[in-house]
């Protein structure tokens, strides 16, 4: 299995890449969002990657971040979503807002992706809903992850790439943390959450729990 790969990119096109490591090409196929987000051709880039292996076909997939690639692994689980409409979901709404989309059972805005229907959606949301919150309190350490570029693999003259993790993501995580500790179902913490940070985007860890905690408390 092909997890990971490191090199200078050849050429990008509309819904892959071709990075050449020491030599050696690899067509990689990432979602829209992800390629906007690389570098142009001569630079160099770092992915993490899921290979493909089918009778007929091997492909590998792209991804900029672990949180991006294990959110594939779950979508490629639902019957009826392919590689290419997961790409399609993850390259509209990104994985933070999969996270919020499925988390608040919003299937509307998983329609939203290209070739997506309304069953489909509907079924992402449903078979997915609870493992959105294993995913969101995963998402601090994930995001952290970055397809970092180590120097060795390309040049040794070369000066590595970084990006940094999403403030947002390790919010989210810790707030739905705290709420799990206070007692509050999983499902419940996470659509609280969600909805707290599509609200305010840049509220951090104290913030979010508030605005969560506001959105639990009981309706008069």
């Amino acid at each position: 299995m092909i997890g990971k790969i490191a090199g200078r990119i050849d050429y990008k096109s509309t819904d892959h890449l071709l990075v050449d490591v020491r030599g050696v090409g690899y067509l990689v196929y990432c979602s829209e969002r992800t390629l906007a987000s690389l570098p142009g051709a001569g630079e160099t880039v770092a992915l993490f990657t899921d290979l493909l292996v089918r009778e007929d076909v091997l492909q590998l997939f792209g991804f900029a971040t672990l949180a991006e690639k294990e959110w594939h692994r779950l979508l490629t689980s639902v019957q009826g979503v392919g590689a290419k409409a997961s790409l399609a979901i993850l390259g509209t709404l990104g994985p933070d807002g999969v996270s919020r989309a499925i988390a608040l059972g919003d299937w509307n805005a998983v329609k939203a992706a290209k070739g997506v229907g309304p069953k489909i959606a509907q079924r992402v949301v449903l078979d997915l809903k609870d493992k959105a919150p294993g995913i969101m309190a995963m998402s601090g350490g994930l995001a952290a992850a970055t397809g970092d570029v180590p120097a060795e693999v390309i040049e040794p003259t070369m000066v590595q790439t970084a990006s940094a993790a999403p403030v947002t993501a390790s919010s989210q995580a810790d707030a739905l943390s705290a709420l799990a500790n206070l007692g509050y179902a999983p499902g419940d913490a996470a659509g609280a959450v969600a909805q707290a940070a599509g609200e305010n985007p840049d509220a951090q860890t104290p913030a979010l729990i508030r605005a969560a905690l506001k959105l639990l408390a009981p309706k008069n």
